[in-house]
C-alpha cells in the first residue's frame, strides 16, 4: 500500500512550492510593524510591495534602531511601497440603480498577468473583478455572486475570464485560495466553483472545467483515506456511524497576516487557550467566509471561545454535495461512466449524511457539533443551503422555510438571531445569503417568503443608494442602515452586493411584496 505515502510526499512537495506570505518572509519585522500598529488596518502592510530583496530589508532592519512606532513607520516607508485603495466615486449624474451597477463593473475590473518580485499578490492570466475598498484582489466566494450580476449586465466576457482565472489557481496551487494573495494560500472559501464553472457558455472547455472541479474536490477530501469512525483530518471528518463529511480548516496555525495584531492580542488576552489551536480556529473561521459568527463560538458570544474546526457546517457540506453532483453530470456528458458513478455515489452518501446529522428536530437544518456529538440548536441563514442545492425533502423544505422566516428583518434576511458584535451575526444581512435563501425557497415553491426577502433586501440597498450613492458590503437589516461590527470599517464598492442586486432586479424582483 504505497498510495498513501506517495500522496503525502506529493502534498509535501506542493506545500514546499507554495510562496511564503509576508509574515513568513519578514518575521520579526512583520510582527513589530503589526503589533506597534504602524497602520490602522493590518492588511496594509501585508499588501505592501518591497522596494528591494527580503535579505537586504531584513539586514537593514536588524541594523536600525527601529523600536518605536515612528521609527518603524519611517523604515517601512523607505523600504516598501504601500498599497493604494481606489475609491469608487459616486455617480456623476443620478443614475438608476441598475445603470449605476453597470457603470461600476469597469471601475472594479483589474488585470494582473504578472507581479513585481516580492509582491504578496498572485498573478492571474485574465481580467477579474474585485469587491472594492480594502479588498484589492479577487476573492473566492464573493466572485460567484459578483458574476451573477455580470451576467445580468451582459458581461459574459468577464465571466469567462474569471472562470479561467480560477482554473489557473487550481492548476498552480491545487486549490482556490480565500483570495489572490500569498497569505490566503493556506485556506480556501465556501466551494462555489462548480457554480462559477457552470456559468461558462463554452462547450469546448467542459473537459477542462471538469478536471478543475475534480481538483477542487480532491483538495477538500484530502486526508479522507484511512480515516476511521470518530476521526478527523484537515477538512475531512468521519462521524461515529461512518458518515464522511467536511469542516473548515486552515493549513497554518499562526496569526493571519491580514489581521495579525487582532489575532495575537486575542491569544495574549486568553493564556488559558492553546495559541496554535486558537489561531487555527480563527483561520478556519476565515475559510468559512463567516468571519466571524456565533456559529463558531463555544459560548455563542465571545470570540475567544472560537472552535470552528469542531463544527461540521451545513453550508459547506451542501456545497460539496453540489460539487459532487456537478462532476457526475459533467462526466456523464463526457461519456466517462466510472467517473459519473463515483461522484454520484459520493453525492448520494453526503445527502443522506446531511439529512441524518445536520437536521434539528425543531424543524430546520443546522451545523453538527463534534464535541457535543449532536446537531446545533441555533438558527442561522445557513439553514437555507440544503434547499439551495436541492437536498431537502418537500416537508423539510417547508419546515425550514417556517424556521427561516423569523430571521427576516425590515431590510432583508438576518445572518443569525444573536447580536455578538461580530459582523456575521444579527443585525447584519449579507447579499450572498439573500440570494441563497431566495433561490432555495423558490426551488421548493416557497415563493411568498422568497419575494418578501427580495423586496426587503432591495429596499435596504435602494434606500442607501438614494442617500449616499453607494452599495455597501453589508447592511443592518433590522433598521435598514449601513452594517457594522467586525475587524475593519464598512467597505463600499461592492462586488457581491452589486451582483446580487443586479441579478434580483433582472429576475423581476422589486421592493413591492
Amino acid at each position: 500500500m504505497m498510495i498513501r505515502p506517495l500522496l503525502l510526499a506529493l502534498s509535501t512537495l506542493l506545500v514546499a512550492a507554495t510562496p511564503l506570505s509576508p509574515a513568513q518572509r519578514f518575521g520579526e519585522l512583520f510582527r513589530a510593524v503589526q503589533m506597534q500598529r504602524v497602520f490602522p488596518d493590518s492588511k496594509t502592510f501585508a499588501d505592501a510591495q518591497p522596494r528591494r530583496s527580503d535579505a537586504a530589508i531584513m539586514k537593514a532592519y536588524r541594523q536600525c534602531a527601529c523600536k518605536d512606532r515612528a521609527a518603524l513607520e519611517a523604515f517601512v516607508q523607505a523600504n516598501f511601497t504601500l498599497p493604494i485603495t481606489p475609491t469608487v466615486p459616486p455617480p456623476s449624474a443620478k443614475l438608476s440603480l441598475t445603470a449605476h451597477i453597470d457603470a461600476l463593473w469597469p471601475q472594479l475590473t483589474r488585470t494582473l498577468p504578472s507581479v513585481a518580485p516580492g509582491s504578496s499578490a498572485l498573478p492571474l492570466p485574465k481580467r477579474f473583478v474585485v469587491p472594492g475598498g480594502r479588498f484589492r484582489e479577487m476573492y473566492y466566494w464573493d466572485s460567484w455572486f459578483t458574476m451573477l450580476g455580470l451576467q445580468a449586465s451582459g458581461r459574459q466576457d468577464l465571466v469567462e475570464d474569471m472562470i479561467a482565472d480560477f482554473g489557473s489557481l487550481l492548476d498552480r496551487y491545487g486549490r482556490i485560495p480565500n483570495g489572490t494573495r500569498t497569505y490566503y494560500l493556506s485556506r480556501s472559501q465556501p466551494p462555489f466553483f462548480y457554480l462559477i464553472a457552470g456559468m461558462s457558455k463554452r462547450a469546448d472547455t467542459l473537459a477542462q472545467r471538469t478536471r478543475w472541479l475534480r481538483a477542487e474536490h480532491d483538495f477538500w477530501m484530502r486526508g479522507a483515506d484511512g480515516l476511521r469512525a470518530g476521526e478527523a483530518n484537515a477538512r475531512v471528518v468521519r462521524l461515529s456511524d461512518g458518515s464522511l463529511l467536511n469542516r473548515y480548516w486552515d493549513d497554518r496555525d499562526d496569526p493571519r497576516d491580514e489581521s495579525y495584531r487582532e489575532d495575537a492580542l486575542l491569544a495574549q488576552a486568553n493564556p488559558g487557550r492553546d495559541a496554535k489551536v486558537l489561531y487555527r480556529d480563527l483561520r478556519a473561521g476565515a475559510e468559512s467566509g463567516w468571519d466571524f459568527s456565533s456559529r463558531w463560538l463555544a459560548d455563542g458570544k465571545t470570540l475567544a471561545t472560537i472552535r470552528t474546526t469542531r463544527v461540521v457546517p451545513v453550508d459547506l457540506n451542501s456545497l460539496l454535495y453540489g460539487l459532487e453532483r456537478s462532476i457526475a453530470t459533467n462526466c456523464r456528458t463526457l461519456k466517462d461512466d466510472p467517473c459519473a458513478s463515483r461522484y454520484t455515489a459520493a453525492a448520494d452518501a453526503r445527502a443522506v449524511a446531511i439529512n441524518r446529522h445536520l437536521w434539528n428536530a425543531a424543524g430546520y437544518y443546522a451545523d453538527y457539533d463534534l464535541d457535543a456529538d449532536t446537531v446545533a440548536r441555533g438558527r442561522t441563514a445557513a439553514m437555507a443551503f440544503p434547499l439551495f442545492v436541492g437536498i431537502a425533502t418537500p416537508d423539510r423544505a417547508q419546515a425550514t422555510a417556517k424556521a427561516l422566516a423569523p430571521l427576516l428583518g425590515e431590510g432583508g434576511l438576518r445572518t443569525t438571531l444573536v447580536d455578538t458584535g461580530q459582523q456575521w451575526d444579527d443585525p447584519n444581512g449579507w447579499a450572498p445569503l439573500q440570494w441563497v435563501a431566495i433561490t432555495g425557497l423558490e426551488r421548493y415553491g416557497e415563493t411568498t417568503l422568497a419575494r418578501r426577502i427580495a423586496a426587503h433586501w432591495l429596499a435596504s440597498v435602494t434606500r442607501e443608494y438614494d442617500a449616499s450613492g453607494k452599495l455597501l458590503e453589508k447592511y443592518n437589516v433590522v433598521q435598514r442602515l449601513p452594517g457594522g461590527g467586525g475587524e475593519y470599517p464598512l467597505q463600499d464598492g461592492f462586488g457581491w452586493t452589486n451582483g446580487v442586486t443586479r441579478a434580483l432586479i433582472a429576475k423581476g424582483f422589486t421592493t413591492a411584496q
